[in-house]
């Protein structure tokens, strides 16, 4: 990775990975500028964002490392595209995923476009753990840290222009990369959660945005135990905070928003369980294949790869995997890949 001069804009968050990058950048000899993105604006605190102290140590790691750093104010955009398709995900009784939506219409989306158009900027620099390689969108090195799950909306044009520097470095190494290269916050731990809901629940988050409509929960066998707080507030497999009580843990199965039901049942219950999944919103990183199709899926982020056919059918795509998978989750994204390779993804449906 030689920069021979080259310029690039790295997205500096305040954490160690991105600070890593733009360390390991400058070494490798590329013109190296900081930009750090302002997406959320949380004034009175409400929800405990770090906005303001992820922008100081993104400043102070670019100022150890002698590189200019700039902000860009993304908080219109991001409650836009982000936060507002969050809530009508969550309205429609869907479970959806914003770190996708964000790589997608902020990170390679403005935050891209700006990059190359207004800066000059050659190339785009992430702390994504993923790699490139050939036209190729390949998943990380530390296979507990990949994030490729999460990029498999990039095309074509944001590969050719787009450096991951720490892809084909391990956690454990970026740590001690950090502290080699005496950054201010190497020993800053990792972000969780939803970055623009701070500490709080995602139900908690809900509130501000989708009324209480409470419902009866309902067993497989047909019984009443108990009632909801709104539909809104369950995700498919979820068992903490359905609240029914008597020792049992029941896990959801299902939302009907005709009824305004909560469908429940034990963990064994058969209904958890589906070899099928149907996909809408399909995204290629380089080309639909030829169907039906072998190949690999997660329906969630870290789970491993599972073996699966893809077909068409009734004008959408059907994954149906080898085993039976658990909580297949209706707004969450089904990412596909051979070997390393992440090939694409789609929504389910």
């Amino acid at each position: 990775m030689k920069g021979t001069g080259k310029k690039v804009i790295v997205a500096m968050s305040g954490g160690v990975d991105s600070s890593v990058s733009a360390a390991l950048l400058k070494e490798a000899g590329y013109d190296v500028t900081g930009v750090f993105m302002k997406c959320w604006d949380d004034p009175d605190q409400k929800f405990g964002c770090t906005t303001e102290e992820d922008e100081r140590e993104a400043r102070r790691a670019a100022a150890h490392l002698d590189i200019p750093i700039y902000t860009f104010d993304f908080v219109a955009e991001y409650r836009e595209h982000v936060i507002g398709y969050f809530v009508r995900e969550y309205a429609r009784g869907r479970t959806p995923n914003p770190d996708i939506m964000c790589n997608k219409e902020i990170k390679f989306g403005i935050f891209f476009t700006r990059a190359i158009k207004e800066l000059g900027a050659l190339f785009v620099a992430t702390g994504h753990y993923a790699r490139i390689k050939d036209g190729k969108l390949l998943k990380g090195k530390d296979s507990g840290k990949d994030q490729s799950y999460f990029l498999y909306r990039l095309e074509q044009r944001h590969l050719q222009k787009t450096l991951f520097p720490i892809g084909e470095y391990e956690k454990l190494e970026v740590r001690e990369l950090a502290c080699s290269f005496g950054l201010p916050n190497a020993e800053r731990p990792d972000s969780q959660g939803i970055c623009f809901m701070g500490k709080i629940s995602v139900q908690d988050f809900l509130e501000e945005y989708i009324p209480a409509k409470p419902g009866a929960i309902i067993t497989a066998e047909g019984k009443n135990i108990g009632e909801h707080e709104g539909l809104h507030r369950y995700t498919l497999g979820q068992r903490r905070g359905i609240n029914v009580g008597g020792g049992i843990p029941y896990y959801v199965v299902s939302k009907d928003y005709t009824t305004n039901t909560l469908h429940v049942a034990y963990e064994h219950d058969e209904q958890l369980l589906s070899q099928h999944a149907s996909l809408e919103d399909i995204h290629w990183i380089s080309g639909a294949p030829s169907l039906p199709a072998k190949m690999c899926a997660k329906i969630r982020y870290r789970q491993a790869d599972q073996d699966m056919r893809l077909t068409e059918s009734d004008g959408h795509l059907v994954a149906t995997f080898a085993e039976p998978q658990r909580s297949i989750t209706p707004g969450q994204s089904a990412v596909l890949y051979d070997g390393e390779q992440c090939l694409g993804g789609g929504v389910i449906m």
